[in-house]
């Protein structure tokens, strides 16, 4: 009797381990927080999946040059200056065109003492900003020329020259042969260039001159297009 019940005992509490087992069992595959941790329910990687953010647009024409300028920035004393315009018989009713105007010393002195229409084309915003600050201060003494001036972010070998009457240039003998080659055969018959320094390659210049300054010797070379 007493093997007969501890037969029962045994058997129940088999089935009693059996049953909580399969309860364990059953839930925890079935438990909805298993199903959200299974790989194929698993979060995906937002940070490596999700484009980054577009870096905000800067306007490059603003604080840097196009390009490589075609000449150092160097200064044109005032006295060879007046000799250029001088030589080119700048008067009123002329276009003066200054390619590579650096601080727009020539195009104000076109304007201020010829009385011309003058335009500085330069690469370097900086100079730009240098040339604005200079006609600023040319407008306090002669207010009259403010509509006679104008200063042009460009490249100089994009530029519609084809109005122009004069060209006063200050650049380095390469960039002088691509305005023989490039630009000279787009102007009009009676243009007038005028260079400091450099020459238009092999061409003969219509006119010379030397001008001292302190103690060097500034060349000024002018030709007429026929």
């Amino acid at each position: 009797m007493k093997q007969l019940r501890r037969f029962f005992l045994i058997a129940i509490i088999s089935l009693c381990i059996l049953l909580v087992g399969h309860f364990l069992i059953t839930n925890l595959f079935n438990d909805p927080l298993s199903k959200r941790i299974s790989p194929e329910n698993a979060p995906s990687n937002s940070l490596s999946n999700s484009p980054l953010p577009a870096l905000p647009q800067v306007d490059r024409k603003t604080i840097e040059p196009e390009r490589i300028p075609d000449a150092p920035y160097l200064q044109t004393p005032p006295e060879v200056v007046l000799k250029m315009l001088e030589m080119a018989k700048v008067q009123a009713h002329d276009l003066v065109y200054d390619l590579g105007s650096g601080d727009g010393r020539i195009v104000i002195a076109a304007a201020q003492k010829f009385g011309a229409r003058a335009i500085g084309i330069e690469i370097d915003p900086e100079l730009i900003r240098e040339s604005d600050r200079s006609l600023k201060s040319a407008l306090e003494k002669t207010p009259a020329i403010g509509d006679r001036i104008e200063f042009i972010k460009q490249d100089l070998f994009k530029t519609d020259l084809r109005k122009a009457t004069v060209i006063a240039l200050y650049l380095l003998p390469q960039a002088n042969l691509r305005i023989y080659s490039e630009i000279m055969p787009k102007l009009k018959a009676g243009t007038r260039i005028v260079s400091h320094e450099y020459q238009l390659g092999n061409l003969p210049p219509s006119q010379t001159e030397k001008v001292k300054v302190g103690d060097r010797e500034h060349l000024v070379y002018l030709w007429i297009l026929n």
